[in-house]
């Protein structure tokens, strides 16, 4: 158990509430159709701070939806965004998913210590059993993250969506409270 004033904050990044002000990064990194199509399977549209505005508004109404954003200490900057969707309270599942918004952040390590906050805030906060994460056969990044995180390969979805012409699978990982609780720490 972990106290709480650390439930949230890491060494590097913390997890936040996204808030207005946040709407025009937000809007910024939908403009690039590269991040987009990594996360979402619906057609990689720039979206306005409206739509965002609506968007975010909609999740604060959403229980089954928690969204955070996610800062980095030493500036505050919003760096991405991780989301626990899907929730179905009774059976204490859900899905995953972990957006680092700007390309420049990518590869130093604050998804990974976000995405770490995040299932420690689904597993000991929420009381959440299984955690899942669908992604991209394409998403190299994505795959190699869930993994190092301790979610267990469980099939495919095979050929689901088509981008350039070319048909791609979603990969079905999950994690278990016990695998998350027995994982080696630290790694």
């Amino acid at each position: 158990m972990i106290g709480a004033t650390k439930l949230l904050r890491g060494a590097r990044v913390r997890l936040t509430a996204l808030h207005e002000g946040d709407v025009p990064t937000m809007a910024r990194w939908d403009e690039d159709a590269r991040t987009r199509r990594l996360f979402g399977a619906r057609p990689a549209r720039p979206r306005s701070e409206a739509e965002i505005a609506h968007f975010l508004k909609d999740l604060r109404e959403n229980d089954r939806t928690i969204t955070f954003g996610i800062r980095r200490l030493d500036d505050d900057t919003l760096t991405g965004a991780l989301e626990l969707d899907g929730i179905l309270w009774p059976h204490r599942v859900c899905g995953f998913g972990v957006v680092i918004g700007d390309r420049e952040n990518w590869g130093r390590g604050y998804g990974y210590e976000a995405a770490e906050l995040g299932l420690t805030f689904a597993f000991d906060e929420l009381n959440l059993h299984r955690v899942t994460a669908t992604v991209f056969s394409y998403n190299q990044r994505s795959i190699a993250l869930v993994e190092k995180l301790g979610f267990q390969y469980e099939g495919v979805f095979r050929e689901f969506l088509e981008r350039d012409g070319k048909r791609h699978d979603m990969l079905l990982y999950g994690l278990l409270r016990h695998e998350w609780q027995e994982r080696p720490q630290g790694t």
